[in-house]
């Protein structure tokens, strides 16, 4: 892999996503959007029903938004015959995919940090852990998000196809990571399940974050998201096809 190569993807990526003011307002505003109406629905509920589910969402919701925006924009790269051009240049496909995660990276810290401010400074999300370790997390599930979006891109042929990877990719990831009931509750087959998905990581992450001060089970959480982020590239490159059959 090229460094030089992978940054010059992500720059023609990033020029993108600034001409697409709708793409670009989906990627950066969306998660601070539904995090305040989240906020709204729980305004009148008891004992603090914000601060138990907020830090789950904001989890969630970029993991969510980078996986669709992203599995979406590399099919369509791929169908138009961008790809293929691209590929005909000396660059790999992991260039390719490095920079797609570079870009999108760069987009999920601005998203991350606009998403964390609003809910932390304005919204009054109670954390007891470092108000930065918890933006690192939510960057660290948008990227995850991206990378999976990503690698699931390579068995769509359309962009509709790309958006029903939703249901078996993420919506079981939603149900099982621990926002609904807690994972050790869950019956053992789903909680063995729900040990092999990302997203639950990334929930834990956040939820030790909003009830400890302590971090080391916030490092060990951000290390598995890190590797499912990589094996998602990894995989990406491997099945990452020219162009749509």
């Amino acid at each position: 892999m090229s460094p030089r190569v992978a940054l010059a993807v992500a720059g023609r990526v990033l020029t993108q996503v600034r001409r697409d003011h709708r793409t670009l307002a989906m990627l950066v505003v969306l998660p601070t959007l539904l995090m305040v109406l989240l906020w709204w629905m729980f305004a009148d509920a008891p004992g603090g029903a914000f601060d138990r589910i907020g830090p789950g969402l904001l989890a969630l919701f970029p993991f969510v938004v980078m996986f669709l925006v992203t599995s979406v924009t590399t099919l369509r790269e791929r169908s138009s015959g961008t790809l293929e051009r691209l590929l005909a240049m000396p660059m790999g496909r992991l260039d390719f995919l490095v920079g797609y995660a570079v870009a999108f990276g760069l987009v999920a810290a601005v998203q991350s940090a606009l998403a964390v401010g609003v809910s932390v400074g304005l919204l009054g999300l109670d954390v007891a852990g470092p108000v930065w370790l918890l933006t690192v997390v939510a960057v660290a599930d948008a990227v995850l998000g991206s990378a999976l979006g990503l690698f699931v891109s390579a068995f769509a042929q359309t962009e509709f196809q790309a958006v029903q990877f939703m249901p078996a990719v993420v919506v079981p990831q939603i149900l099982l990571c621990g926002l609904f009931l807690p994972r050790e509750l869950l019956p053992d087959v789903l909680g063995a399940v729900s040990d092999l998905l990302p997203l639950s990581y990334a929930v834990d992450a956040m939820q030790h974050l909003v009830a400890s001060a302590a971090t080391g089970d916030v490092w060990r959480d951000l290390a598995v998201v890190a590797g499912f982020a990589a094996t998602g590239l990894g995989l990406g490159a491997v099945t990452l096809r020219r162009r749509t059959a």
